[in-house]
């Protein structure tokens, strides 16, 4: 009888352990692109950039180790989330955490061209050949292909939104308000993408889809993480009867 009460006391919380993944993601994730894009790349500008590079390459190896390390906190966020909310609809879960997959498989692969980036500007034995204008302009592409690699992954990143958004406000057990807003922010972050693509010059809507953003993510983090969803069991009898 010990044993189980013990037990059940060790028991993790889902909702914190989700909130806690889903915060430290957005901290490594905002300290990552200070550290290896923002500070450092300068597009448009190929003999700046290799030259901020070169000058900090601990900096930006840290930038892009945390941008994987950040992408796998976020592929175990969805996961924790998946476990919290599948009560709800298994399905739906399913499909937001397979939609977070697509996006962190993408997200990781376009780091490759970070990495391309620094070796055509390492100054190795195999790249003389080539003239150091011609491998500044050749870290530039990579990191343009990067940019657009990331950018790729974020149609993944802004439809998992929708169903995690449905599931928050079908649930019972967390505020219905984040779940509007998580699935207003999916519009808003998918038009964000297509932005991107189709009229690059026009940034206005990214004035209304950062601070949307912050506000459904950061919110979301900080209410599993600081109220949890203690009263999940209770407040989930006779949801979706």
């Amino acid at each position: 009888m010990k044993s189980t009460q013990a037990s059940s006391r060790m028991t993790i919380n889902p909702a914190r352990m989700a909130g806690f993944l889903y915060l430290i993601y957005i901290v490594i994730h905002v300290a990552s692109d200070v550290l290896g894009r923002s500070k450092l790349i300068v597009y448009g500008n190929a003999v700046a950039t290799a030259q901020n590079i070169l000058a900090s390459e601990w900096q930006f190896r840290l930038g892009m180790m945390g941008d994987l390390f950040g992408a796998v906190l976020f592929l175990l966020t969805a996961w924790a989330l998946y476990i919290l909310l599948k009560p709800v609809d298994q399905n739906i879960a399913l499909l937001f955490l397979l939609l977070n997959a697509g996006g962190v498989a993408v997200q990781c692969f376009s780091d490759l061209f970070l990495l391309a980036s620094q070796l055509l500007l390492s100054d190795a034995g195999y790249l003389k050949v080539f003239q150091p204008d011609q491998l500044q302009a050749l870290a530039m592409l990579s990191l343009y292909v990067y940019k657009s690699g990331f950018m790729i992954a974020q149609i993944f990143y802004g439809a998992w939104l929708f169903p995690l958004g449905y599931l928050v406000f079908k649930s019972g057990f967390l505020p219905r308000i984040l779940g509007l807003v998580l699935m207003i922010h999916c519009v808003t972050w998918l038009t964000t993408f297509l932005q991107y693509f189709l009229f690059p010059g026009f940034t206005a809507i990214t004035f209304v889809s950062y601070p949307l953003g912050f506000i459904a993510e950061f919110g979301l983090s900080l209410w599993l993480l600081v109220k949890g969803a203690q009263e999940q069991k209770t407040a989930f009898v006779g949801v979706g009867r």
